[in-house]
């Protein structure tokens, strides 16, 4: 099954996956709501973290470009090269990179945290604000509580059903790791931000039937391993392939939806 060979993929492989699927069937939810509420008018540049293959930075140095210097920062060497050739070749001016900033260095900071694991966002966020100069805007795009509820009440049935030992907290876990939004101001509190604003939009993500959904490249590929990382490889075979048909099962001829809630996180630094 395609979960299966996904897990095999190279870092180059999914590099293009995200350049050819992801930003417009994901990351393009977010970015249209940063679009409507992150200003960088005031802002002499700007440091995009987690760039993936540049396109979003690339649309925001179209529109803020003449007045403001735009960096960004790519996962990997990877997604960097996709992300230089473009840039390159509609003779975009972001300077893209893999380094680490220095502390205090620009006017306005926005990142990417959708696929940053919950556990990890904290330090995120608090490496965000790092960089930004005091005063300056940060911005943090990423799910919030209440996202993949559909998914995730199927797959805690399925992990029931399949008797796999020591997962049994699994979904449990992975539900209460979600920041909600009160969470989130928290963090950005304790990282430093003040004047801090939370921007939510409820975006529905369809499919056509089980299997679809868990061989599409947004949940095989970035989605599902995130979700089971604590699995055996046999194990997330087995739980991926009961998950198709238990989609099918609940929904039948129907197609598939999950939400998620589309959160943005700004503020000032202090």
């Amino acid at each position: 099954m395609r979960f299966n060979e996904c897990m095999a993929k190279t870092e180059k492989e999914l590099a293009f996956i995200r350049d050819l699927y992801i930003n417009d069937e994901w990351t393009k939810r977010f970015t249209e709501l940063v679009d409507k509420h992150f200003d960088l008018s005031d802002s002499e540049n700007l440091l995009y973290i987690n760039a993936g293959t540049g396109h979003h930075a690339m649309a925001v140095c179209e529109r803020f470009g003449d007045k403001t210097d735009i960096f960004a920062t790519c996962e990997n060497i990877e997604t960097l090269t996709i992300a230089q050739d473009k840039a390159a070749a509609i003779r975009s001016s972001v300077d893209f990179s893999i380094i680490r900033f220095e502390d205090d260095a620009f006017d306005a900071v926005l990142a990417d945290a959708s696929f940053v694991p919950p556990s990890e966002i904290e330090e995120f966020v608090e490496n965000a604000v790092r960089v930004a100069r005091t005063g300056g805007d940060v911005a943090v795009f990423l799910p919030s509580a209440g996202s993949f509820g559909e998914v995730f009440s199927l797959l805690w049935e399925t992990i029931f059903n399949e008797e796999i030992p020591d997962q049994a907290e699994t979904v449990q876990k992975l539900i209460e790791a979600i920041p909600t939004t009160s969470r989130l101001v928290e963090i950005a509190e304790n990282a430093g931000l003040v004047n801090i604003n939370t921007e939510v939009a409820n975006e529905q993500f369809e499919y056509d039937n089980g299997r679809a959904f868990v061989e599409s490249p947004l949940v095989a590929d970035f989605l599902l391993p995130i979700w089971l990382v604590t699995m055996e490889e046999d194990e997330k075979k087995r739980v991926t392939d009961r998950l198709a048909h238990m989609i099918d099962a609940e929904d039948g001829t129907m197609s598939f939806r999950f939400s998620v809630k589309v959160t943005l996180l700004s503020g000032e630094k202090a």
